[in-house]
This record gives C-alpha cells, sequence and structure tokens, in this order.
C-alpha cells in the first residue's frame, strides 16, 4: 500500500482506540449506573458498539502488522509497476480503459483504483507501451495493448476517502 493508505489505516486506529473506545466506554458505564442491566437498551447498545469497536481494531491491526509499505514516486514507471496510471486499448472495439494499480485497501475500482492482485494488474506488471496482454474471462478473452504509463498519486484519484466521521461507530 501506498503511505498515504498506511497513514489512514494508522489514524483510524488511533482514533479508535484512544477516542471512540473510551467515548463508548463511558456511555456504557453511565447506563450500566441506570440500574437493571438486562432490560436496558443504551447498556446493550453500547456493549455492543464496543465489541464493533474491538473487531475492528483487531483487523486493523492485523493490516497495519502485515502492510507493506510502497512509494510509487521512486518507480521510473517505464513498465508497468505498483502505482503506475495505465492506458490500455481493447483490440478489437479500439475503447480506452485507465487503471492505477494500487493496494487492495486502497482500491476503488468504479474510480479506475484497481488492486496491484487483481487479473488485470497482474497481466499488466512488467509491461511497457505497446505491449499486448490477454485476460482470460469465463466466456471469452480480451486482448489489450498498453497505450500509455505515468504516475498520478494514489489519493488523488481517490473519492472515496475515510475520515474521522465514518471512523466512530454511531
Amino acid at each position: 500500500m501506498s503511505l498515504e493508505g498506511y497513514d489512514v489505516l494508522t489514524q483510524e486506529f488511533k482514533y479508535l482506540l484512544e477516542v471512540e473506545k473510551s467515548k463508548v466506554a463511558q456511555e456504557k458505564l453511565v447506563a450500566a449506573a441506570q440500574g437493571d442491566r438486562s432490560e436496558n437498551a443504551d447498556y446493550h447498545a453500547a456493549k455492543e458498539k464496543l465489541r464493533f469497536i474491538d473487531k475492528r481494531l483487531f483487523y486493523l491491526n492485523k493490516m497495519i502488522q502485515n502492510a507493506v509499505v510502497i512509494d510509487p514516486t521512486t518507480y521510473i514507471h517505464e513498465k508497468v509497476s505498483f502505482g503506475s496510471s495505465v492506458t490500455i486499448v481493447n483490440i478489437d472495439t479500439d475503447e480506452e480503459e485507465l487503471y492505477t494499480l494500487c493496494g487492495v485497501l486502497e482500491s476503488e475500482p468504479e474510480n479506475g483504483l484497481i488492486s496491484i492482485h487483481s487479473p488485470i494488474a497482474k497481466a499488466m506488471l512488467g509491461k511497457s507501451v505497446n505491449d499486448e496482454f490477454k485476460i482470460k474471462l469465463p466466456k471469452s478473452t480480451k486482448e489489450y495493448e498498453i497505450y500509455k504509463i505515468e504516475y498520478k498519486n494514489i489519493f488523488s484519484l481517490k473519492k472515496n476517502i475515510r475520515t474521522k466521521r465514518e471512523f466512530s461507530f454511531h
């Protein structure tokens, strides 16, 4: 993943651990002080939020521990690599498509940001301008040619960047 992607993960982890978890734990204590917990909806809601927060923290911790941070600006991008924005042409239809190769957690296929592990990205890796490649689909095979390779910052292309508002559990 890119450094920016890693930073967002660590920001979310830190926010959940330091802000959100303590806030919800306090909500749970206040609700518990109201008496009978068996029928206390606020208590059960806070308890459930804490469970979700703990699951998310566990997931984020795993992602952070296993992350491989790559700086795509260090690559020349003469060949397709992590962080490359690649314009390809469908050989049969002459239609152009643009994809930027990024990490799994940064991908937004609907916005042209595709995981480096996706079949089309794997087929493009290491290719140069004018190289051709094929993608096998369930009922057919598509052929493409690399038209252009350039570098564009992954996060400048993202449309769905999580913020502190999205980090919290409502």
